[in-house]
């Protein structure tokens, strides 16, 4: 049997998109035969797993890489394959074996951005093609050069593809497999029942599910409610910019409210509740929460950035709004409300592409072409 060490930076139940993924296929891939450890930073939990998890301790940053990098050790021994799910996993052995990664963004920008060495105002497709300072630079060699040296690439859209090209990495590398969701048990109880235990009443609702950080653009959809006066917008998530959203939010009372970090049963009834479901993000590789809305039957509005608009079709089953465009995303929001009947009518239509044993077979067939 085939051993797979999976490198990430977060896991399971860690919010975001690769924790999401992994606790998914993982199952599915032990089910193909192969074995799985991962290696990941996070607090120990406790649950059920049918695979060996190792977590390090966000401690200090060298002090955790050191940690990270001698629990790999004998991992990469073990392994076949590996798998990372991020850049600068301190990854290091004397007898390499085959790597491939998941790209799902450009972790450069998203560093360049937190720490400030760019405007918040540049998004992920200018940044591309700016030089930017020594800082920036740094990054961005870091980044090619780790990603275009594993010897095979995943990436969940068109989109993703072609950054991973402009970053130097081979084309016959790139491997595009659409992310997908196992069967998900939908919501029982009606629409009406779900929003009356909400209290949520009969004002239009919105929905954004997100970690809460700067490009998720959730201080873009306060600032669309100043002209909606009957809208009102939850927000299901956690994350190092809640405090400064809900400062924004306070100028407008009683119009944003925030949850915080749902289990996804209750994420999956507020969905199902919900008016629509908005992602005004900066960037998107290809959304799971986007796939969970409209599996739910729920339109969804999303910034026309990234991956979004490979999941949302125009008029059909959402609507795509320009970023960053406060008034063209106020137009977007009444035109999702006032069609929403319409578009949740055609909520899956194009969902099949999305398929989960398409993704875990697309995945297995990766992983082995690297066997050899």
């Amino acid at each position: 049997m085939p051993k797979l060490l999976v490198a990430s930076g977060i896991f399971h139940p860690e919010p975001g998109g690769p924790a999401t993924y992994l606790r998914a296929i993982l199952p599915a891939l032990q089910t193909r035969g192969w074995q799985v450890r991962v290696l990941t930073y996070g607090l120990e939990q406790a649950g059920n797993y049918p695979y060996r998890i190792k977590r390090i301790n966000r401690q200090i940053y060298p002090l955790r890489l050191a940690k990270y990098a001698w629990a790999a050790l004998a991992d990469l021994s073990w392994a076949d394959i590996v798998y990372s799910h991020t850049i600068d996993l301190p990854l290091w052995t004397r007898r390499r074996r085959p790597r491939i990664m998941k790209v799902v963004g450009d972790q450069a920008w998203e560093r360049c951005l937190r720490k400030g060495w760019i405007s918040p105002e540049l998004d992920i497709d200018r940044f591309q093609r700016v030089a930017g300072d020594l800082r920036v630079r740094w990054q961005k060699r870091s980044r090619s050069r780790q990603v275009a040296g594993q010897e095979a690439i995943i990436v969940p859209s068109q989109y993703l593809r072609d950054m991973t090209l402009g970053w130097g990495v081979d084309p016959a590398k790139v491997h595009v497999i659409y992310n997908a969701l196992p069967t998900i048990q939908l919501p029982s109880q009606s629409r009406k029942a779900i929003r009356q235990q909400l209290g949520w009443g009969n004002a239009p609702i919105l929905l954004s599910v997100a970690r809460l950080q700067r490009w998720k653009g959730i201080d873009h959809l306060i600032a669309a409610l100043a002209g909606l006066p009957d809208v009102q917008l939850v927000v299901a998530g956690d994350g190092p910019d809640r405090a400064r959203l809900e400062a924004l939010a306070a100028q407008l009372p009683g119009r944003a409210h925030f949850t915080g970090q749902r289990p996804a049963a209750d994420v999956m009834r507020m969905m199902k509740a919900a008016d629509g479901v908005v992602l005004y993000s900066a960037y998107e590789g290809l959304s799971h929460t986007l796939l969970e809305s409209l599996y739910v039957g729920t339109p969804v509005l999303a910034s026309a950035v990234g991956g979004n608009a490979e999941v949302v079709q125009d008029g059909i089953n959402g609507v795509l709004a320009p970023h960053i465009d406060i008034a063209g995303l106020r137009a977007g929001i009444v035109r999702l409300l006032e069609r929403r009947a319409e578009l949740a009518a055609n909520a899956r239509l194009g969902l099949e592409k999305f398929d989960f044993e398409t993704m875990v077979s697309s995945t297995d067939e990766a992983l082995r072409s690297l066997l050899d």
